[in-house]
């Protein structure tokens, strides 16, 4: 690229705001990255993908909600997107919500908000819900659920988070939950390091609760969320049956509290039904 064509990509890309607009995706973008992402995703290969209980998918729009595993390189999130569009292709569009620093710079944003991404914040998700009628995904226990210790990968972990709960009822959009097992194997996760990171205040500084400590590749034994390549596993998923948030109250108002804990405790108990069948599967010979 000629420095001039440079500069104005660059100048182009730091005016405009990726992650925010659900309309910046780009289906050639997701088509070409499904090609790329195959090499590494799908039966037989170095993911191993096992996907059941698409028959439960309502219309769109949905409000996917799973756990999260795997660590900052979340191939986890990686191979239910390339599930999803093997599945359903480009014209149904899935958008995850994301941490900010996923979209901190030019070049990570304009990838990523093409292909979907939007920042995790409450109006990004409205607008992508009810405004476009569009699915998202969203994965509650964010940092505190990727990095979890390796003793308790078959343990939900959303850490309070229940925003989730409270966008769905507001909008009556169906919750389908999703439980994963298969990314927290490419690394081991010995600690959260929770105690360490309030403690120097990284959740004040940078929205991180946790600073883990794991034994990975290329590192060997790590203390920071350092990304890592990925020992091979099978990614299983588990799509279960959507739950109607307006048993829980009417959409269009602010919900009532109790309303939120009671649909947050239910998806949560689900999942949980789905991992625990997730490493039933794994432990039989």
């Amino acid at each position: 690229m000629e420095k001039g064509h440079f500069l104005r990509w660059f100048n182009g890309s730091r005016r405009t705001r990726w992650g925010d607009d659900p309309a910046q995706f780009d289906p050639a973008a997701v088509r070409e990255t499904l090609v790329q992402a195959q090499r590494l995703f799908g039966l037989g290969r170095y993911f191993d993908l096992d996907i059941q209980g698409w028959e439960h998918l309502p219309d769109a729009p949905s409000l996917l909600v799973s756990n999260h595993s795997g660590g900052t390189t979340i191939p986890d999130v990686w191979g239910l997107m390339v599930g999803w569009y093997l599945r359903v292709g480009a014209a149904r569009p899935l958008h995850p919500l994301a941490h900010e620093i996923i979209l901190a710079t030019p070049a990570t944003a304009r990838y990523f908000g093409q292909r979907g991404v939007l920042r995790a914040r409450p109006e990004n998700a409205w607008r992508a819900l009810v405004e476009h009628r569009r699915d998202v995904l969203v994965l509650p226990g964010g940092d505190r659920d990727t990095w979890r210790p390796y003793s308790r990968r078959w343990d939900v972990e959303f850490a309070g988070r229940m925003g989730y709960a409270r966008l769905a009822l507001r909008a009556g959009a169906p919750v389908v939950p999703v439980a994963h097992a298969g990314a927290h194997h490419t690394l081991m996760v010995l600690s959260d390091g929770r105690r360490f990171a309030r403690a120097v205040g990284l959740p004040r500084l940078f929205r991180a609760e946790i600073w883990p400590v794991h034994l990975s590749l290329p590192w060997g034994l790590a203390v920071g969320p350092w990304p890592h390549i990925p020992l091979p596993t099978r990614m299983s998923y588990r799509i279960g049956e959507p739950i109607d948030p307006r048993r829980f109250g009417a959409p269009g108002e602010e919900p009532d509290p109790d309303a939120v804990r009671a649909l947050d405790a239910e998806v949560r108990a689900v999942i949980q039904g789905m991992l625990a069948g997730l490493r039933d599967v794994a432990a039989t010979p």
